[in-house]
């Protein structure tokens, strides 16, 4: 299993401070994927640029996607552009990859769909995988959720004078600095969005 694939069922299994948004989803999936990648050993950074450093394969076809979409031309490309550029479409491409992973019948669909209430007795290998992760409290994967508002009561962030998440590595400060930028500015977008939709629906409703 991969950080990206226990995130997405995190997501889903674990109450947050509000929904998560698939844009907000998307885009720490691709934050996700950013730190696999460091961890493998296939990219490096640069200050906030990805370099890549070897062409080997990680054995996951996302993760290798992800691999092969890395810019390789200097000056590579910043963390925050690649969580734009990867993040496009990337919580439903993984929970196609996962409900196909999965035997017929598991009920991944019915889980990722919240079609019914008997999705909390779904049992599957990926999910129990990413769970006892969760349990454990694995500072990286407590870190991407902590960015969509999803908290684990057990772990005290920076903000809370606790470590922060991943300090033994700047990789990973680095990767969940440009994850914070990202859905900053998405939420931006988001309320500008709903500030002009009001003001068209306002400018309708004049007498």
């Amino acid at each position: 299993m991969t950080t990206p694939q226990d995130l997405l069922f995190v997501a889903l299994d674990v109450p947050a401070d509000r929904p998560v948004e698939q844009g907000d989803l998307s885009l720490a999936l691709a934050a996700a994927e950013l730190l696999d990648l460091l961890g493998a050993g296939v990219v490096t950074l640069r200050d906030d640029r990805i370099v890549p450093v070897s062409g080997h394969l990680t054995g996951d076809p996302m993760l290798d996607r992800a691999a092969g979409a890395v810019v390789r031309a200097e000056p590579y490309e910043s963390a925050e552009d690649w969580l734009w550029r990867r993040g496009d479409g990337l919580s439903a491409a993984y929970r196609d990859v996962l409900e196909h992973a999965e035997p017929p019948g598991s009920g991944l669909r019915q889980l990722f769909r919240r079609a019914d209430r008997s999705v909390d007795r779904i049992d599957s290998e990926a999910r129990r995988h990413a769970a006892g992760r969760w349990a454990r409290h694995e500072p990286v994967l407590v870190g991407l959720a902590a960015a969509l508002g999803i908290e684990d009561p057990e772990h005290r962030g920076p903000e809370h004078g606790g470590p922060v998440e991943g300090a033994e590595d700047d990789r990973v400060a680095v990767a969940l600095a440009a994850l914070g930028e990202a859905l900053t500015e998405l939420e931006g977008v988001r309320q500008r969005r709903r500030i002009e939709e009001d003001a068209f629906d306002n400018v309708w409703r004049a007498p």
